[in-house]
């Protein structure tokens, strides 16, 4: 029997430091998130980032903690309530991190009978630090806890027509009514040294500003390329001129080479260009999350009015559309046939 797990990211149990503090520890301490040595990983989370960091996330938690919880688990639950009925086999919801985990979404699975699972990542562009780590821990949990189970997993949807169209049918009912100067697609940043060990040809990239537009295999896993494609192929759609849209990282990490450029330090700089009335979507997500609602729904409209901005949008993800989820049901069943 065929069945599918769903996974997103995660959440803290509630946004108070003794909840993130643990949450903050598994995300991190994921050898395919910060990817050094474990003793050089430990000594830098446990030893230097979780003195202070579970208090400040916290406190970016509480802004935009909702009644029902943390929006990300809130979104994720809705959109997988819209799924279920559009699809011909069980679906469950599952997170990397946190309590609602992989294993307690596979033994669900197992209860109904399914012993074939499609293992969806919720990313539309791959990264071990997303994508990969979901597969690795998946396939751990399989081998010690369901060896009779087979699993086929979704690739990267980063350029799927349908995804394409849902992504810009929103950009479009969400910029109604909003006279724009410029549109921003932000993505969640990575370290540079991530595109290489991806680099399934060992060669190709080299975050040079051609690599991305030269086709390859190592495409296929190369989240910079898969992030610029995503926009291209949206603003094409959305018949949008070069001038009115740019693309940029988020999220970075102090201490190493991050994706460029900032997203941070592009938002402040372009009321100064002229640009009064800004709108940015976050493709590398498809739930509203910390990074979406607080780092740039609050933070990035605040800095960027503090410069001398007028007008900031921030354009929701594709959370629980029904367009969006008629596309998860489409592809399910599609894969189950």
């Amino acid at each position: 029997m065929k069945g599918v797990l769903l996974v997103n990211l995660g959440s803290p149990e509630s946004p108070e430091p003794k909840d993130v503090k643990p949450y903050l520890d598994e995300f991190l301490m994921d050898k395919y998130v910060i990817d050094v040595p474990y003793l050089l990983r430990a000594f830098l989370v446990r030893g230097i980032i979780l003195r202070k960091r579970p208090e400040e996330s916290a406190h970016a938690y509480q802004k935009i903690w909702t009644p029902e919880g943390s929006p990300l688990i809130v979104f994720s639950e809705k959109m997988h309530k819209k799924v279920q009925p559009l699809a011909n086999v069980p679906v469950a919801l599952a997170m990397r991190y946190g309590s609602m985990s992989i294993e307690k979404g596979l033994q669900k699975l197992h209860d109904q009978g399914v012993d074939e699972v499609l293992l969806f990542p919720l990313y539309p562009q791959y990264a071990m630090a997303s994508t990969l780590t979901i597969l690795v821990e998946a396939e751990g949990i399989r081998k010690k806890k369901f060896p009779n189970m087979k699993f086929t997993d979704v690739p990267a949807f980063y350029n799927k027509p349908d995804y394409i169209k849902n992504l810009a049918d929103s950009i479009q009912r969400h910029l109604s009514g909003f006279e724009y100067d410029h549109l921003l697609f932000s993505y969640h940043g990575i370290p540079e040294r991530h595109i290489r060990k991806t680099d399934v040809t060992k060669s190709h990239c080299k975050i040079d500003g051609s690599c991305c537009n030269t086709p390859s295999p190592a495409h296929d896993f190369c989240y910079r390329h898969q992030c610029y494609e995503t926009t291209r192929q949206v603003v094409k759609l959305l018949n949008i001129p070069q001038e009115r849209y740019s693309l940029t990282f988020q999220s970075r990490l102090a201490g190493d080479k991050w994706l460029e450029p900032y997203t941070d330090v592009e938002i402040n700089k372009m009321p100064a260009k002229g640009i009064k009335n800004l709108a940015v979507v976050t493709p590398a997500f498809v739930s509203d999350c910390l990074e979406t609602l607080e780092e740039i729904a609050m933070r990035a409209k605040e800095d960027f009015q503090e410069n001398g901005g007028e007008n900031f949008l921030a354009i929701p993800c594709l959370n629980d559309e029904d367009e969006w989820c008629q596309t998860v049901g489409n592809w399910i069943n599609e894969w189950a046939k």
